[in-house]
């Protein structure tokens, strides 16, 4: 066992009770390995040497990863350059993709990667590596869309469309363009949106689509029905997603479940939700406290109860969802553009049950059984006729609601114009018959 080994298992032992002490050993190994990968060594002590500084490096970038270090991973990133120019590009990509992984597992490090992605991508364009390049560019415009930092995501996916179309990647430009999609979806563009994901779907159909890919590109569609109120569209492209993912214990089948779910609820239909947890794929994810809070607001959706509705999004606020116009709104921009909805339809269902009984009611009672302010009350109700939910009138001076039974259509006109006008054919046709005789 070479001494460089023996650094590196003398290294893995103190990882955890000394990871001070580890991180020395580890920059000691990258400092000798660089030296003797750039010096006159033979090619096998050559390679060896290579070995060890890879074996060096992750394990460099698992001790930050472990320390929550999101600077000293960015560090060992870039020190991987000089390794990363004494191998192949393929074995590059993956070292380096292996090292970006970590910063998921490290909390508020977003901006940090976007710096250091910023900074490979222009070193690769130097080395001319292209794939890399591209690469990096797409990791770098996901994060620029969690950001919301839609403006440079934009600017970025035009430049990588314009090379990729020169390069006929076919993959690539499937990614990209599926991208550009949720980026034209998160600034609310839904035309421009649909047409990348047409023009993703178009591309995807000329290779192997991989199976994360076309799941993906499902979502996405559900995503984009769901938007347009086509909930029954929306469900089957998200239960495709699910099968898909879970078949691959992907941790994204989360996501397309509680899609389905939302689904469900904001067709009407809240009481399917517990027959759909209950599928052999669901059953797995029938317990997690995302999934509770979606089967506790279905339930109050059914029961057509607004306190519980609150209520199960006061409770579960540190979960999936969290109440609309508390401070801290869910991270799924996909369930938060739903959530107004749902509650206005709730309300509006409230609102109908409190006042069904009543031909005159007062709005200050209706505001106490809803829990909601006066004026709020009001300006729904007021809309609430408007659109001919129900018939009724506010009576402001009274500070009643006056609610009419619905009116049955009065045909009577209908009919006296309709024999006026069969009457009005009969004379011109006796008009015309005089005529000819004349």
């Amino acid at each position: 066992m070479t001494s460089t080994q023996d650094l590196l298992k003398q290294a893995a032992d103190l990882a955890s009770s000394n990871p001070k002490r580890a991180e020395e050993l580890y920059k000691q190994i990258l400092d000798s390995t660089a030296s003797t990968s750039n010096g006159s060594a033979v090619n096998a002590e050559k390679e060896q040497s290579l070995r060890d500084q890879e074996s060096a490096l992750i394990k460099l970038a698992e001790l930050y990863r472990d320390q929550k270090d999101a600077s000293g991973l960015a560090q060992v990133i870039t020190l991987s350059r000089s390794f990363m120019s004494s191998t192949a590009k393929a074995k590059t990509a993956k070292l380096i993709r292996t090292l970006l992984n970590y910063f998921n597992s490290i909390p508020n490090s977003r901006q940090t990667q976007i710096d250091v992605l910023t900074d490979n991508i222009e070193w690769s364009k130097r080395e001319k590596r292209i794939f890399l390049k591209h690469s990096l560019e797409i990791r770098l415009v996901s994060l620029q869309l969690e950001a919301l930092q839609y403006k440079l995501a934009l600017t970025r996916i035009d430049a990588l469309l314009t090379e990729l179309k020169r390069l006929d990647d076919k993959m690539i430009l499937t990614e990209v363009h599926l991208l550009e999609s949720r980026v034209y979806r998160g600034i609310g563009n839904l035309s421009k949106s649909k047409a990348a994901l047409t023009s993703a779907r178009t591309a995807a159909n000329s290779i192997y689509c991989p199976p994360h890919l076309q799941a993906a590109l499902d979502l996405q569609s559900g995503v984009l029905h769901a938007e347009d109120k086509d909930y029954t569209t929306a469900y089957s492209y998200f239960y495709e997603t699910f099968e898909n993912m879970s078949s691959q214990d992907d941790p994204a089948a989360l996501n397309a479940l509680k899609y389905m779910l939302l689904c469900k609820v904001m067709l009407n239909m809240p009481e399917d939700v517990t027959s759909l947890l209950s599928i052999k794929l669901a059953v797995k994810y029938a317990q997690l406290r995302e999934i509770e809070s979606m089967r506790a607001i279905a339930l109050a959706h059914q029961n057509r109860n607004l306190a519980d509705f609150e209520k199960a999004l006061r409770d579960y606020k540190h979960g999936m969802l969290c109440f609309i116009y508390t401070t801290q709104l869910s991270s799924d921009p996909t369930i938060r553009s739903h959530l107004a909805a749902l509650y206005d339809t709730l309300l509006q269902q409230n609102l109908l049950r409190i006042v069904e009984p009543y031909s005159v009611v007062e709005i200050d009672y209706v505001a106490k059984q809803v829990g909601q302010g006066r004026q709020d009350v009001e300006a729904k109700l007021s809309q609430m006729i408007l659109d001919k939910v129900f018939h009724g009138v506010l009576d402001q001076g009274r500070g009643c609601l006056i609610v009419f039974d619905e009116l049955e259509a009065d045909n009577t006109y209908g009919a006296a114009i309709g024999t006026l006008e069969q009457v009005s054919k009969v004379v011109d046709s006796l008009y015309a018959k005089t005529v000819k005789i004349a």
